[in-house]
């Protein structure tokens, strides 16, 4: 009997219920065991859950760690990881391994027969999720949300669409290990500092390491603080160097950048681009709108445009959208564009489900939780803006704290960071003391002097304060910031030495 026709007569009925093809997984299985070098040519993502045999992916499991491993994999070298494998035993041992390399035919087409395999799973999947769903849909108890279960249906297409197995709970620590050691590789070729999505800013990415796939990002502060014009920077400048690095010929995944799916709420997508056009350009947005500009500003502007039409930046302004419409927005512009970073601004304008019982707080964790759960579906960092609570305003020290975040402790539960804008020449410039016209008071004259001083002192600095990061050390990080243009940038060294002063931090 050969090794497909003992799986077939143990297993008739299942094999007749889901589609595969067992015969496929052994040749395929003796292919590799005769070349090893299939493997490096393989362009299917397969992993052992696709495989239908238990066996089989056992087999293939083993395999792949022996192979991560530089050694030869025969089935002599197998046979020590299945002497006591009961599956293996009810086949006839390991002498099944040997049996799955006797013929070779797998060695005619091992690509094809890594697509069937991959393409079977698939559709077991499919399967898998049309019950689900049939089953969910005769649920007509008083509890079910139907909008919830298209969702959750949408949800689970979209990771059988991109080969994920929604059935596997769990995956090994060797295959989680690979992955580690990919983003630590990452980091090493991109100079030491980047193992995510670069924000552009090389001060930031030296503190937090990129933005990394899977983190839930909130960026806070006070109104004026300039939060939209960071995240505009840093989506800018994450699209902009995936352009070009694919450009100059560097694989998409071997990019620090990425593309950009960024839901605006508050700001239609033309004062988005026109604060882009503006940092591009060195043009001041309010000069923009008001048309305020010189035939060579406007020959500036169309240079800045034409570099930015090919820009992977995608901007949904549709406002008071639903945690649940914005996760399948997200999805499709991940599957259409395949985007590696979204940005929300802002939290707070998102909807929940309707289920909180009009309880503001419960709402808002329900969308913390809703953003977390998206950065991990889809793996791409989420950069989402918060409020922040007036309490901020009431204290001499300005600077927002994690207790500030406004609504809801679990915002600062759900994010992996938390981010906060500080602009102090915004503070001071608000305490500027009056001077009657003509006055030559002397108290009066030096107050303003003395204000000037200190205006001079904190003009254009801007400080990011990282109060959460489960990756790393917090602290802050100082930044320029051009309002004229809405830019955020890294401080010159003479300047950055004259920001830190004393300062230890």
């Amino acid at each position: 009997m050969s090794a497909s026709e003992a799986i077939l007569t143990r297993e008739p009925s299942e094999i007749r219920a889901l589609p595969s093809n067992v015969e496929a997984e052994a040749a395929f299985l003796g292919a590799v065991l005769i070349d090893n070098r299939i493997l490096e040519d393989l362009q299917t993502p397969l992993k052992p859950e696709h495989f239908f045999a238990a066996v089989h992916a056992r087999v293939f499991e083993r395999i792949h760690t022996l192979v991560d491993r530089k050694a030869v994999v025969t089935p002599v070298t197998l046979k020590p990881y299945f002497e006591s494998d009961e599956g293996l035993k009810e086949l006839g041992g390991v002498a099944y391994l040997a049996r799955l390399t006797s013929d070779g035919q797998g060695l005619l087409n091992p690509r094809e027969l890594a697509e069937q395999i991959y393409d079977l799973a698939l559709l077991r999947e499919l399967i898998s999720v049309g019950r689900n769903l049939v089953e969910g849909a005769l649920d007509t108890s008083d509890s079910v949300a139907p909008l919830e279960q298209v969702e959750k249906a949408e949800a689970a297409l979209y990771a059988v669409s991109e080969g994920a197995q929604t059935g596997s709970e769990a995956q090994s620590f060797a295959s989680a290990t690979r992955a580690s050691l990919e983003m630590i590789e990452k980091a090493l070729l991109s100079g030491g500092h980047i193992s995510g999505k670069t924000t552009g800013l090389t001060s930031v990415n030296e503190k937090i390491g990129g933005l990394h796939d899977s983190d839930l990002i909130i960026l806070a502060g006070r109104p004026g603080m300039g939060k939209t014009s960071l995240v505009t920077n840093i989506a800018f400048n994450a699209a902009d160097r995936l352009r070009r690095d694919l450009a100059d010929g560097i694989a998409l995944k071997d990019s620090v950048g990425a593309g950009v799916a960024f839901f605006s709420l508050e700001m239609s997508a033309d004062q988005l681009a026109t604060r882009i056009l503006a940092e591009q350009s060195g043009i001041s947005s309010e000069s923009l709108r008001m048309g305020r500009i010189s035939r060579e500003d406007f020959q500036q502007l169309s240079f800045a445009s034409q570099r930015l039409a090919e820009l992977p930046l995608y901007i949904d302004d549709t406002p008071a959208l639903t945690i649940g419409s914005l996760r399948a927005r997200a999805r499709r512009l991940k599957r259409r564009h395949d985007i590696g970073l979204i940005i929300v601004d802002y939290l707070q304008l998102l909807q929940g489900s309707g289920r909180s019982g009009d309880n503001r707080v419960n709402e808002i964790s329900e969308i913390s939780r809703g953003l977390k759960t998206l950065a991990k579906e889809l793996s791409v960092p989420v950069i989402a803006l918060s409020q922040l609570s007036r309490a901020v305003e009431q204290r001499d020290d300005k600077r927002p704290m994690l207790s500030d975040l406004r609504e809801s402790g679990s915002i600062e539960q759900d994010a992996d960071m938390v981010w906060f804008v500080f602009r102090e020449d915004y503070y001071v410039a608000a305490k500027e003391p009056k001077v009657p016209q003509g006055s030559d008071d002397a108290k009066t004259q030096e107050a303003h002097a003395a204000w000037q001083a200190e205006m001079e002192r904190v003009f254009g600095l801007a400080e990011l304060i990282v109060a959460k990061q489960r990756h790393g050390s917090t602290g802050k990080v100082r930044l320029r910031f051009e309002a004229r243009i809405t830019r955020f940038s890294d401080l010159a060294s003479d300047d950055l030495r004259a920001a830190y002063g004393n300062d230890d931090e």
